[in-house]
């Protein structure tokens, strides 16, 4: 393929329908042209945030598998990325030449090893479509309930009625959804030897020598058929009659003839034989190179040319944006618990753009922003050096300039001079610096420099804008503030050439283009649009959670501006990083994994900071969380009551400092705490979560967080509009809680849940158990009727220093007692919450209100829901402003220390413990270095779940668990003990409670006898929990010297 003019990519921008975007996701001749924006994305699980930001802006996707590795972890996650976003894929399987090579496998074996990886590829993309038509099945039969039951009657009258257990798979179509060398969506490769093809070009080769039909060939040349030579006939049932398969006999034998004459026998004469009848020409240097893969490729490149085969794909089985779904886009332009029918009618009618991929002048702008990259800003178009052809170009402008000058001007012969010295001075403070260019997607209409444009944030809400806006407002108008709302104008348009820009006027919709000048107004990822009613598209799926944290600082002090600025730079530029300044002032750098980590301390130091600087040794994550009372101790006896007895003993202890008339800690666990001014006093209780309750609150924070949203909008008397998958979503949430937590213990739990923490979507629960306090459910939204209504009604009965338990609670669990690191799998429930009448009047006082009735302002205490309080309520409502203030109070600020401490202190009356962070690891290694794994994996307190032969190859797969803490120079030190034969893949999958318990001291007969009345055993709990105070410069209990007497030598110095 020869080189593309510009002219020509311009031209061919303009026709939707020949425009494929693609992008490669990995561990020709043709009637009419068509334009390929090719993204290529890295195949290491770490940056595996790169492949999201490269599948939203595409339309298809090649998934690359290993011919020997097969399905990886990481192409799992590659598949699923490309089902949430919608996007067609095609599959290349790779590196066959290694089978042949490498494993000294036949064709017969290579067939049924290429079959193995087609069924594996297929089982997670059929498990994907199941777990869908499920979840459809599931709306439909929701939907369809309440018509059934009012025609129950009339069918069991008629004797109707039949019981349907279908899941719905037999009816969903899937004809396009599985990977088959049959479809044409399937290509087998070498790519190091430059050859690869799919079934049909060995069909029209062999439909013109063997007399058969294309279309026959194409039905039988991958499948269980072969070849009858007598009867001229393909039959079916190969394997049962031990034939060869028609892929075996027609194709592989053919490859394995070649590989064999060329590369492992080098029999020139066979060798010619076959250039001659594959009609090749192959220069003599090639046949006479010392090394037969040279031949091999050049004999191979000319047969089956890979760029054919995979191009003849793309271009035949991946969509163009004209054939984007209905559903694509729905699912686009649906955010949060929205649903797109509720959305504005303007909005809803964007939709018919993007469908018809509209390019006209009236037609709406939309562009979505997947990322920002950092060039350097010589390398834009405008200041890279110019080419031979460009500078030839200049030389005969700039003379016939000159002569037209000097014909109307004898003076303006100094000019150039000017214009260069101005071009010189400006260059310099250029070259230094880095320019961000969004890497973004048109979805329609016409994106044309200079033109500016609204930038739609994630929040913005479209109905709110199109109300605060006048009608017909554009980006070139003054428009008021809007919430999430900026405009910005884009300065540059290029097309994207690998590592070259070229500078474009005006990009029609379909295309992939990279724009300048939107650094300041967006971060990562943004929704670009002439049109205020455009709603901001779904936020990207990122598979990598960002774990692994170090601390960054300048080696020179006086270099922190550079730092700050470079790590400002990076956080835009990488769409996984996280930069974060600590309450110690550190500057924290958050990273997928030890590689990502790597890559943003090299660009930090050679492209954006540009300076010297330390990291830290890495920032291991931790959670602490309560469990259940042990029933034996730690030499497997009975535990007595004596055990729970010194539990309590330590707690009381540790409290001393405090008065005792403000803090009481009940033998049950159950902690009672007043507040300094002695008007309020809450009595707070930590129970263990379930562990699977804990792992559905962690898997549904988005959900929580959804929750929050909407009952914040109930209870500000605002009407929402929420998508029936979001309330049944929530409806499905609670239904899963009522069924883990069961028990006399959990009775009517659900309903009594008064919040979730941390950040109010966190995995521990606050529980609302005060005696008559009915204050409005959590799950309000799932009710029926006039939904702002009922939460107007129900918020009248709240109290007003209800938001300072909840506020307690987030601080409590944000940071625990055991090393200040969050919560999780605690349940807190609130037991009791008295508060004397006085203490709403006082902050009134304060402001200079006028004073509540006497009656309400009786130093009573109130228990519950007592008459006192209910009157102090109903005469604090008659004063809205002063009630609304006071939750900014003293009071208000002791109740929420109070509950804090409460909190804090019930968890130290329960057995503590440790939760780890722990990644999986898949390795492949050999039999050899098997052991060598093992003690590796051993030495850094992992865990082997299970191990399996991989078959036709000496590899064996094993999985096994690691915890965060150890991994680090895990992947190293496997291959160094290893030689290279084995390389592990780390990625987070949950928390581990860490069975050990930090704060443990011998209490029984049996622990002193067995453990010493010191107990100075390794315990791996507490070096990390003494590891995580050290580094956050808490207190450490630890003795350095013990038992020291002075040196003693046998002689004097002498």
């Amino acid at each position: 393929m020869g080189h593309t003019s510009l002219d020509k990519i311009i031209a061919l921008q303009r026709n939707p329908a020949n425009i494929r975007n693609l992008c490669i996701l990995a561990h020709v001749d043709h009637d009419q042209d068509y334009l390929l924006n090719l993204i290529d994305s890295p195949g290491h699980i770490d940056f595996s945030s790169e492949v999201s930001t490269a599948v939203r802006l595409c339309d298809g996707a090649i998934i690359v598998v290993d011919a020997v590795e097969g399905v990886c972890p990481q192409t799992q996650a590659v598949l699923r990325q490309a089902w949430l976003e919608n996007i067609r894929p095609v599959l290349v399987i790779n590196k066959i030449d290694r089978l042949i090579l490498e494993l000294k496998l036949t064709s017969q074996e290579a067939y049924s090893h290429l079959q193995k990886i087609l069924e594996q590829v297929n089982a997670v993309t059929g498990t994907l479509f199941t777990s869908k038509v499920m979840e459809e099945r599931a709306e439909k039969e929701k939907k369809e309930e309440e018509v059934e039951e009012e025609e129950k009657e009339s069918k069991i009258l008629s004797g109707d009625q039949v019981y349907d257990w279908s899941a719905g798979l037999e009816e969903a179509d899937d004809s396009q959804l599985y990977f088959s060398p049959d479809q044409g969506n399937v290509v087998f490769a070498s790519a190091i030897d430059g050859w690869g093809f799919s079934i049909q070009q060995f069909a029209h080769i062999y439909s013109q020598k063997m007399g058969i039909k294309a279309e026959v060939l194409l039905k039988t040349l991958w499948g269980d058929f072969y070849l009858n030579a007598k009867a001229k006939k393909i039959m079916k049932g190969a394997q049962v009659k031990g034939k060869k398969q028609l892929f075996v006999q027609l194709v592989l034998d053919n490859i394995w003839s070649l590989y064999d004459a060329v590369v492992t026998r080098r029999d020139k004469e066979k060798v010619e034989k076959v250039i001659a009848s594959l009609g090749v020409k192959v220069l003599a240097r090639d046949s006479r190179h010392s090394d037969p893969k040279v031949l091999l490729s050049a004999i191979c490149s000319q047969w089956l040319p890979l760029a054919q085969a995979v191009l003849s794909m793309v271009c035949e089985k991946l969509p163009s944006p004209i054939d984007m779904t209905a559903e694509r886009v729905e699912k686009l332009m649906s955010v949060g618990p929205r649903r797109f029918d509720s959305l504005p009618e303007q909005t809803q009618e964007l939709k018919r753009a993007f469908l018809q991929c509209s390019s006209g002048e009236n037609d709406p702008l939309i562009i979505f922003v997947s990322k920002m990259f950092a060039v350097d800003t010589k390398t834009l178009p405008q200041n890279r050096p110019l080419t031979q052809e460009e500078i030839a170009q200049r030389r005969e402008l700039a003379r016939q300039r000159h002569a037209d000058r000097m014909a109307a001007d004898q003076t303006a012969a100094e000019s150039p001079k000017m214009e260069g010295l101005t071009l010189k001075d400006s260059q310099p403070e250029e070259e230094d610096q880095q320019t961000f260019v969004a890497f973004a997607r048109v979805y329609s209409g016409v994106a044309k420099k200079g033109r500016r444009v609204f930038v739609l944030g994630p929040k913005y809400d479209p109905a709110q804008g199109l109300s605060m806006m006048p009608e017909g407002s554009s980006a070139w108008d003054r428009v008021p503030a809007v919430p999430h709302l900026s405009i910005c104008s884009m300065d540059s348009l290029y097309l994207l050439m690998g590592r070259e820009l070229e500078e474009l006027d005006e990009v029609p919709v379909g295309n992939v283009l990279g724009i300048r000048g939107l650094e300041e107004c967006v971060l990562k990822s943004a929704t670009l649009s002439t049109s205020p009613a455009c709603p901001p598209f779904i936020p990207l799926n990122f598979e990598a959670t960002p774990i692994l944290r170090v601390a960054i600082e300048p080696k020179h002090p006086s270099e922190m501006p550079k730092l700050v600025r470079g790590m400002r730079l990076l956080n835009q530029a990488d769409p996984c990083a996280e930069v974060l300044i600590q309450e110690t002032g550190e500057h924290v750098l958050v990273t997928a994994g030890e590689v990502h980590l790597q890559r943003c301390l090299d660009d930090l130091r050679k492209r954006f900071a540009k300076i010297e600087i330390s990291a830290s040794k890495p920032i291991i994550p931790f959670r602490e969380t309560v469990v259940r009372p042990p029933k034996v101790d730690m030499v497997n006896e009975d535990l007595g009551k004596q055990h729970k007895v010194a539990i309590i003993h330590q707690v009381k202890e540790a409290s001393q400092g405090r008065p005792s008339d403000t803090l009481h800690v009940d033998h049950s666990g159950l902690v009672t705490l007043t507040t300094p001014n002695r008007l309020a006093t809450v009595s707070v209780r930590a129970i263990p979560l379930p562990q699977e309750v804990t792992c559905l609150l962690e898997s549904s924070t988005e959900l929580i967080r959804t929750l929050e949203q909407v009952n914040m909008s109930l209870r500000e008397g605002k009407s929402l509009d929420i998508s029936p998958r979001t309330l049944e979503a929530i409806a499905g949430l609670k239904a899963q809680l009522e069924s883990l937590l069961q028990g006399r213990k959990w009775r009517n739990a659900v309903e009594h849940i008064w919040a979730f923490g941390p950040r109010r979507y966190g995995p521990n629960i606050l529980l609302n158990l005060v005696e008559g306090y009915q204050r409005p459910s959590l799950w309000q939204c799932l009710g029926r009727g006039d939904q702002s209504g009922e939460a107007g009604a129900q918020a009248a009965g709240m109290r007003d220093l209800d938001n300072s338990i909840v506020s307690g609670f987030q601080l409590a669990t944000l940071s625990g007692p055991m090393c200040e690191e969050p919560l999780m799998g605690v349940c807190f429930s609130v037991e009791r919450w008295d508060i004397q009448s006085a203490a709403l009047p006082q902050h009134q006082d304060s402001l200079k209100e006028d004073s509540i009735s006497h009656g309400a302002l009786t130093d009573s205490r109130v228990e519950g829901s007592s008459e006192t309080w209910t009157a102090g309520l109903c005469q604090a409502r008659r004063r809205p402003q002063a009630a609304s203030a006071d939750c900014y109070g003293p009071v208000s600020g002791q109740l929420i220390a109070a509950m804090k401490e409460a909190c804090r202190h019930a968890f130290q009356a329960q057995p503590q413990r440790l939760m780890a962070a722990i990644y999986t690891c898949e390795i492949m290694a050999t039999a050899e270095v098997l052991g060598r794994v093992y003690g590796v994996l051993g030495k850094r307190e992992g865990r082997v779940l299970h191990e399996e032969m991989k078959e036709g190859t000496d590899m064996f797969i094993i999985k096994a668990v690691l915890p965060v803490a150890e991994s680090f120079g895990f992947a190293d030190e496997i291959r160094k003990r290893t030689s290279g034969l084995a390389s592990p893949q780390l990625v987070f999958s949950h928390w581990e409670v860490i069975s050990s318990d930090p704060c443990w001291v011998p209490t029984t007969e049996e622990e002193y006898l067995h453990f010493g009345e010191k107990a100075d055993s390794a315990n791996q709990a507490l070096k990390y929990m003494n590891a995580v105070r050290r580094r956050k410069g808490l207190y450490v209990e630890e003795k350095i010297v013990e038992h020291a007497e002075k040196q003693r030598t046998l002689g004097k110095n002498k």
